[in-house]
């Protein structure tokens, strides 16, 4: 059978175009959380787990790609990558093995998205937080997106692994809190606030 990673490949290494203002933002969200080790959850090439990581933090990163771990490997020799899908339960050496689970631009090409707060609370065996970026929708933006007719580029339709969730602050927190975690502390970055091109929730493990 074949693998969702066959129908997938990375093209690129490096950063990518996104990445000057969803970096600082990422790094600005993991400061108040208390060292410890980090799950990079969808880590692609592994530019950004590797820009975390210069920031000062333990960080592993997972990804279903052959080709973004065989980049993250060969660019970030120093960093431990790990080929997973994260529609698969963890490996029994993931778990429990982390303080913190970070996954960037990744939910909104999910399926499944729950699977990410479920793939966190076993890499947190339940204690820790989730830091979770997606490009932000509230009414201004999706008033604009639909006036400027950018709907089709900002879904990614033509890529088989485009966008196909698509995120408020109320609904990524509701997803939350149904799985597990109590959203903390909020932000956006790229733009300005009403028009950001994402946001960052941060959440605690919450007892169910």
């Amino acid at each position: 059978m074949e693998s969702r990673s066959e129908y997938w490949e990375w093209t690129f290494s490096g950063e990518a175009a996104n990445h000057h203002y969803l970096i600082p933002a990422v790094i600005k969200a993991l400061e108040p959380l208390s060292g410890g080790r980090i799950l990079d959850v969808g880590c692609g090439n592994g530019a950004l787990t590797a820009r975390v990581a210069q920031a000062g933090h333990e960080i592993v990163g997972i990804d279903f790609t052959s080709s973004g771990i065989t980049r993250a490997r060969e660019s970030f020799p120093a960093l431990e990558f790990i080929e997973h899908d994260i529609e698969k339960p963890l490996p029994k050496d993931l778990l429990g093995a982390f303080d913190v689970v970070l996954s960037a631009e990744v939910i909104e090409h999910l399926f499944l998205p729950r699977k990410l707060f479920t793939r966190a609370q076993e890499a947190l065996g339940g204690v820790g937080h989730v830091v979770v970026t997606t490009p932000y929708h509230g009414y201004l933006k999706n008033l604009a997106l639909a006036a400027t007719n950018k709907f089709d580029s900002h879904w990614q339709t033509l890529s088989d692994f485009g966008h196909i969730r698509f995120f408020s602050e109320a609904t990524l927190g509701a997803m939350a809190r149904s799985s597990g975690f109590e959203p903390i502390a909020w932000s956006r970055a790229g733009r300005f606030p009403a028009l950001a091109a994402t946001m960052v929730m941060t959440a605690k493990a919450s007892a169910h």
